[in-house]
């Protein structure tokens, strides 16, 4: 059997296919049996996080394998293969233990050397266990991933190069300001109360803020939460709980507000959050114009002026409903009309000549290249006479107003998202969702520490693989000596058949000194055998040592399932 591993994250698939693809808590168990059920697969774990969805399988035919687990993955995200597959990554035997390891230690977080991806992995393995899907395989290697995490984590400075999200999120709310101070005194709306909202209270609690309000549907645990913020020793924050319906209203006296659920839809939408900042401020909240033509430009297109700015007064044609004019080309009076029937461009051109717009009804009989010639010909006529040509050039600069100072700052570390990406354009608000930390997250500088945990990952792969290896020698050398005990039972009893004279002192002498004889000619070719299979290439030592002692091939089978029998109920590192 091999480990395989097939997945998508940030580092491979843009936030939109990612947030379509998340899977809830009953999607996983779901994908857990299902992959499990599979023929290709023996064991399987899943790994979900925000900005990572990872299918891990003990798989006996790779390219079956690779199969099955996209499919799965497919079917349980709601996301189309075809789709989905251009995102997928695999990983394969010690490729994929090295990636386990790498996100273990924080070196494919979104946030480098974050270590709340160790409890998420913990999660994942606890998960597997009480399903019964992992086996000896995935318990070893998700055990290991949690103790070379640990100690990349003592052992190197990773933690000073990374953060945890809630940390990094709150850094680019601040806008580049020291979090303490900018968090001094203000009041927090967390909404959600697992693991991530949680960190998320503490976090805040910690950076000195006045009062966090905890809302989660299963109202318990969100008075749980705050009960614990409340009575922690290293803050004085004043913590309370309120029901998912009154978010609204909390989110109107809020400054700052923290939303981690696992809703499949919006928690808050553009219209909740506009009526808050109105009900904040008094006054209308309105759209950022800066901002959305900001995202029309960054998307490739230049805005065409509305139907009542002062250049296009008077133009018989309504430009912004051109949607085929070509981008980088003006629409005022020397307009580039490229894309427009005869007909527009002859009313066009007529405006901007500084005539009057064609009346087109008495031309309503004429239709056809001839006409279309005309029409054209006396555009380019006009278009002489007044020495403008049209032309593609570049949109001028423009200068954008500065945006107001937010008074509603919004992190969202959900996937898929609780807040709507709508919010981004108004005004009043700043919003840092899971999109944003990954464009932010790209350009964020690396520690020196990086490359020794690389090494320390190394290190732990070549052992990790040496001790599978190892591992699967194993049940042939406890069958090699089983069928040696059984040997030296078999030679006692007819020993005690040819005397049956012998007393209980004798016996029992004579019974030990065969094991001893016995244990110490099998000692030196077991422990040789295993530190040659250990080694690359040594798989085939035990194949060799079944032949070599005719071994029956069940009786290591049935070694290997009560092995794995074991490992499958054994609890988390």
């Amino acid at each position: 059997m091999s480990l395989l591993v097939v997945g998508l994250s940030h580092r491979s698939a843009p936030v939109s296919v990612l947030e379509r693809a998340s899977l809830n808590a009953d999607a996983q168990l779901k994908l857990l049996q299902d992959t499990v059920a599979a023929e290709p697969a023996a064991e399987a774990a899943v790994l979900a996080t925000c900005n990572r969805i990872e299918l891990y399988a003990d798989v006996d035919k790779f390219h079956a394998g690779v199969a099955e687990l996209s499919t799965l993955l497919a079917q349980h995200s709601g996301v189309g293969l075809e789709e989905l597959t251009p995102y997928l990554y695999v990983h394969y035997e010690d490729r994929a233990v090295h990636h386990l390891f790498s996100v273990a230690c924080g070196l494919d977080s979104m946030v480098v050397g974050e270590g709340q991806i160790l409890g998420q992995i913990k999660d994942s393995l606890a998960r597997a266990q009480d399903l019964h899907t992992a086996g000896r395989l995935l318990n070893d290697l998700f055990q290991q991933a949690l103790r070379v995490g640990k100690r990349a984590h003592s052992e190197t400075g990773i933690d000073r190069a990374g953060q945890s999200l809630v940390t990094f999120g709150l850094e680019q709310l601040s806008a580049g300001a020291d979090v303490e101070q900018w968090a001094r005194g203000k009041k927090a709306l967390v909404i959600g109360a697992g693991s991530m909202s949680s960190l998320a209270a503490a976090t805040l609690a910690r950076a000195g803020v006045a009062e966090i309000v905890v809302a989660n549907r299963t109202f318990e645990r969100a008075e749980r939460l705050a009960q614990i913020l409340s009575e922690g020793d290293d803050t004085d924050v004043l913590a309370r709980a309120v029901p998912m319906d009154a978010v609204p209203g909390e989110l109107t006296r809020a400054d700052v507000a923290v939303s981690c659920t696992g809703a499949t839809g919006l928690v808050l939408t553009a219209d909740s959050v506009t009526a808050a900042v109105e009900g904040r401020t008094g006054a209308p909240a309105v759209e950022d114009t800066a901002v959305r033509e900001t995202a029309v430009r960054e998307a490739g297109e230049t805005p065409l002026p509305g139907a009542g700015s002062a250049a296009d007064e008077n133009c018989p044609l309504d430009l912004s409903s051109v949607s085929s004019v070509p981008s980088g080309f003006s629409v005022m009076g020397e307009a580039a009309v490229a894309g427009m029937d005869a007909a527009t461009l002859e009313q066009h051109g007529a405006w901007a000549a500084g005539g009057t717009a064609v009346d087109r009804t008495r031309e309503a009989g004429r239709s056809g290249p001839e006409a279309d010639a005309e029409l054209i010909g006396a555009l380019a006529a006009t278009a002489t006479r007044v020495g403008r040509i049209p032309e593609r050039r570049r949109p001028e600069p423009v200068a954008e107003a500065p945006r107001p100072q937010p008074v509603l700052f919004l992190l969202d570390l959900a996937m898929p998202r609780d807040v709507d990406a709508a919010v981004h354009r108004l005004a009043g608000v700043r919003l840092v969702d899971i999109e944003s930390l990954a464009d932010a997250s790209a350009d964020a500088p690396m520690a020196a520490d990086v490359d020794m945990v690389r090494r320390i990952v190394a290190d732990e792969v070549a052992a990790f693989g040496a001790a599978q290896r190892a591992a699967h020698i194993t049940p042939t050398v406890v069958a090699l000596r089983s069928m040696a005990a059984d040997v030296v039972a078999g030679e006692i009893a007819r020993l005690e058949g040819r005397l049956p004279g012998l007393d209980d002192k004798h016996r029992a002498e004579i019974t030990q000194t065969v094991k001893r004889v016995v244990d110490k000619l099998l000692h030196a070719p077991t422990v040789r055998v295993k530190q040659l299979a250990a080694e690359p290439g040594g798989a085939g030592y035990a194949d060799a040592l079944r032949t070599l002692f005719d071994l029956d091939q069940e009786t290591v089978a049935s070694v290997s399932r009560a092995e794995n029998s074991t490992e499958k109920n054994r609890g988390p590192a």
